[in-house]
């Protein structure tokens, strides 16, 4: 009997994905363990093993489609065994297209269009009362058969065009008036243009060309569809969702205080010349940590009625894709010792860039630190991850004159930004926790300490 393969669950909040890509095909062998196909989920891309060998039988789910977890998606079993006659997973509900609405943006599409027969006027009975006004629609978009094949040829699109045919219907003469009307006898379009603009279902009249005597040339058509909108990908709308619920849901306030980074800039390229492997960030994230051990009410968590601390420190490191990003969890980052913190930050960090980050290496965080040191910056502020109660934005260290000792000195100085939310953290205790943190990363000792 064929086995169903199932769209796995990927963390608690996981209620549907999207497949990316298959990497089988129908009737390739399969073999335990093999990839069959990778998932796009909130926060990164996921392989999915196959636990049994077999042959792909049939795919039911294509790529780009969202469909429920624990719903079936393809079927593997033997050759020739029969698959049972199961309809593809429904999609993720998406806003309803009213059958009358209008216009169909593609000339193609719309060349497509059907206009439906005019129904016949119902009889009078005795004594009825008329039936309630059905509620407005767009205007269903009409046009002949005649008419919607000069426009596809022309490529342009005919919903601009105002029908003078019946019920507001265009006709071939509306088209040819609208081309006069726009010019489009004197537009030049070199071939191959024309071909791609036809292909991606785009409208000539709205390209400006760049070419001799305004040519629209396939660079001015390749120009149209790179600035044409796109859909965001599932990671960047579960981020745009994340941090506007953040924004909105958390007051945010802001702290800022400069850190003089030189002595442990100095310190750390001494360690480096040994062979250690210590970041910088190494040191913010062990600062960060023994200055939540010293404020446990920064690293709490509130739903608007209540208050929730957490006796271990789960830290957040934001890390920047291409896609978006992401924020691994360092679980227990306060049982870990300086060369443990830099071997799982290290481990985090490029699973991350793999994309091969498990759910669980992305969820639970107590407390976010997003460093963009290595960007040159000067300051910035980061939105709160939602379930925190603050986020750290780590700035360049960048050589300044500063005031020492009334002498005007050239320091590394590196701004820190506590952003709180201030339903837990006041003022008071912003500015007590960002100035521990500050004190800690200028005390060489504790650092020769930490890494003895």
């Amino acid at each position: 009997m064929a086995t169903p393969i199932i769209m796995p669950k990927f963390g608690q909040m996981t209620e549907e994905s999207a497949i990316v890509e298959w990497l089988k095909k129908e009737g390739d062998h399969v073999a335990k363990g093999d990839i069959l196909f990778t998932v796009e989920t909130d926060k990164s891309v996921m392989e999915v093993e196959s636990f049994e060998a077999g042959t792909l039988l049939k795919i039911l789910v294509k790529p780009g489609l969202n469909v429920p977890v624990q719903s079936p998606v393809g079927f593997l079993g033997q050759p020739g065994e029969a698959v049972p006659d199961l309809p593809a997973p429904a999609a993720a509900p998406a806003p309803r297209k009213a059958e009358a609405a209008a216009p169909v943006a593609a000339p193609a599409a719309r060349a497509a269009t059907r206009i439906e027969p005019q129904a016949a006027p119902a009889a009078a009975g005795p004594s009825l009362a008329p039936p309630p006004a059905a509620p407005s629609a767009p205007a269903l978009f009409r046009i002949s058969p005649r008419a919607a094949r000069l426009a596809a040829d022309c490529v342009i699109d005919p919903s601009r065009i105002q029908g003078s045919g019946p019920n507001g219907r265009v006709i071939e003469k509306d088209v040819r008036a609208y081309l006069d009307a726009k010019g489009y006898g004197a537009l030049r379009v070199s071939p191959a243009a024309k071909q791609l603009a036809a292909k991606e279902r785009l409208d000539l009249l709205t390209i400006a060309g760049t070419g001799d005597s305004g040519r629209i040339t396939l660079a001015d058509v390749e120009r149209t569809l790179a600035e044409r909108p796109k859909p965001l990908s599932k990671m960047r709308q579960i981020i745009a969702q994340r941090l506007t619920q953040s924004v909105v849901t958390a007051p945010h306030f802001y702290v800022t205080s400069e850190v003089d980074m030189t002595e442990l800039i100095g310190f750390r390229a001494r360690l480096k010349e040994r062979g250690a492997p210590f970041t910088v960030t190494d040191f913010i994230s062990q600062a960060v940590i023994l200055s939540l051990k010293e404020f446990p009410d920064v690293n709490s968590s509130t739903d608007g009625r209540s208050v929730r601390w957490n006796s271990r420190v789960h830290l957040g490191l934001a890390v920047s894709l291409e896609q978006g990003l992401v924020v691994p969890v360092i679980r227990n980052a306060d049982e870990l010792a300086m060369a443990e913190l830099n071997a799982r930050s290290k481990e985090l960090a490029d699973k991350a860039r793999a994309g091969k980050l498990a759910p669980d290496e992305m969820t639970g965080s107590t407390f976010t630190i997003s460093n963009m040191g290595m960007l040159d910056v000067e300051n910035f502020t980061a939105i709160i991850n939602t379930g925190e109660a603050a986020i750290l934005a780590v700035s360049s260290a960048l050589k300044k004159p500063v005031v020492r000792d009334d002498k005007v000195v050239i320091r590394s100085i590196m701004k820190i930004t506590l952003s709180s939310d201030h339903r837990l953290v006041d003022g008071a205790l912003a500015a007590r926790f960002i100035n521990a943190i500050k004190r800690k990363l200028e005390t060489l000792e504790l650092w020769q300490l930490l890494t003895a």
